[in-house]
């Protein structure tokens, strides 16, 4: 059992909106907000809401924001107690978790054990099966293995990175004649990307829901589910709008994929928030995807819907406090749906768009928020996520919700570069 400490000071090992979400949780908890930043992000909202902000230089993300002893040493340097990674960057990589322990500084967030086995997609696959949850059929083993079972996989097939996520390196597969190529390709890819040519090869389910199940556990032997989040509308595996809950699933299948989730949580002995993933068929019949070690981007629409704040959970749990609210206490109250405003040229297929904003005026009213990184006259440098900001509307049910987020979007007033707010 973790012994209970209060953190002083916390540290947003992150940019961008999620950056300024994690500070507006610390700062309501009474504590200071400690960031790190590019010289590139040093005129954006994140670094002007903190109570400390350290400059990381110029460079490319390997020299900043992935720049794990540059970070160690500013958190050392600030005398911090704990750093919050957010989401991308270093948040899922367990050598980053570590290198906090082994400083004496808490990473807010599972153990690096945890983070290394669910990282590693085939092994996640390999963990969930184990433990009874449901998984696609197929096959992992190394390349070359692969290539020589070609005849005999359940064509089609989606070749997937072992080490990534986010749809890169993803190959499908409709019959053995081309199969080789792919996997070739898929793993070259998966080195660039991931540093790991490692592969495995899943049946490729047509027309799946993407259901995920976001759970919390702390360490004292709790966990709970907050229910599921609908993601199924997607661009190049890339999620676009989000909801809660799925008007999709039944309440007995609601019932059996949250337990499965739970039975995850507690066989790998996993603590703080969590994601874990299905594809799930017309039958309502759903397969374990992957599970991800941090709180997701769409936890927005989960908090519309139960009243808890994750990201302030997350930082009790991490201080060693047993989780503040039961499964009892978990209720769905109302609808809500979350759209993703990005920086892209629809002319350009969608290419991410920088330039300066102009002008940035969002809608406001007690059923809308609105989270962003950024405000009229900031910059949207090429080399980052080009989401601009992300817009969660509720209500009383999906009608409600789909109706005021139509509305909020047609207010949601932006000039300077192209978006992709027309097309949701």
């Amino acid at each position: 059992m973790k012994q209970t400490e209060k953190f002083q000071k916390i540290l947003v090992a992150n940019r961008g909106e999620i950056a300024c979400r994690v500070i507006r949780a610390i700062r309501e908890m009474g504590k200071l907000a400690v960031v790190i930043h590019s010289e590139e992000d040093r005129a954006l909202p994140f670094v002007m809401e903190a109570d400390e902000a350290y400059s990381l230089g110029t460079g490319s993300l390997s020299d900043t924001y992935l720049n794990s002893r540059k970070i160690i040493n500013i958190a050392r340097a600030a005398q911090v107690d704990a750093i919050h990674p957010g989401y991308g960057f270093l948040a899922e990589n367990a050598e980053f978790a570590a290198l906090c322990n082994d400083h004496r500084i808490t990473f807010i967030g599972p153990g690096p054990e945890v983070i290394d086995l669910m990282g590693n997609k085939s092994n996640a696959r390999n963990k969930a099966s184990e433990l009874g949850l449901p998984v696609l059929e197929g096959i992992v083993k190394d390349l070359d293995a692969l290539i020589n079972s070609k005849d005999t996989l359940p064509y089609p097939v989606l070749i997937k990175p072992s080490a990534g996520g986010g749809g890169k390196g993803m190959r499908l597969v409709q019959t053995p004649g081309t199969f080789e190529q792919e996997a070739r390709e898929a793993a070259r890819e998966a080195l660039n990307y991931f540093g790991s040519g490692d592969l495995y090869v899943e049946k490729y389910l047509e027309n799946p829901r993407h259901i995920e199940i976001q759970v919390m556990a702390d360490h004292h032997g709790h966990a709970v589910h907050l229910f599921e989040r609908e993601c199924s509308l997607q661009r190049r595996h890339q999620k676009i709008v989000e909801e809660a809950p799925s008007g999709f699933i039944s309440d007995a299948t609601r019932d059996k994929i949250t337990a499965g989730a739970l039975k995850l949580v507690k066989g790998i002995g996993y603590t703080s928030a969590g994601t874990v993933e299905f594809l799930m068929n017309k039958k309502q019949e759903f397969f374990f995807l992957e599970m991800n070690t941090r709180i997701q981007v769409e936890h927005p629409v989960t908090e519309m819907i139960t009243g808890f704040d994750l990201v302030k959970e997350q930082i009790r749990i991490a201080e060693g406090h047993p989780l503040s609210f039961s499964q009892e206490d978990v209720r769905i109250t109302g609808h809500a749906i979350e759209a993703r405003i990005y920086a892209e040229d629809p002319e350009k297929g969608f290419m991410p768009s920088a330039g300066r904003i102009d002008t940035l005026a969002t809608p406001s009213n007690g059923r809308i928020r609105i989270d962003s990184g950024f405000r009229a006259g900031n910059l949207v440098e090429p080399h980052y996520d080009p989401m601009i900001a992300k817009m969660i509307v509720r209500g009383g049910n999906r009608e409600e919700a789909r109706t005021g987020l139509i509305r909020a979007l047609k207010e949601f007033r932006i000039t300077g570069l192209h978006t992709n707010r027309d097309f949701l």
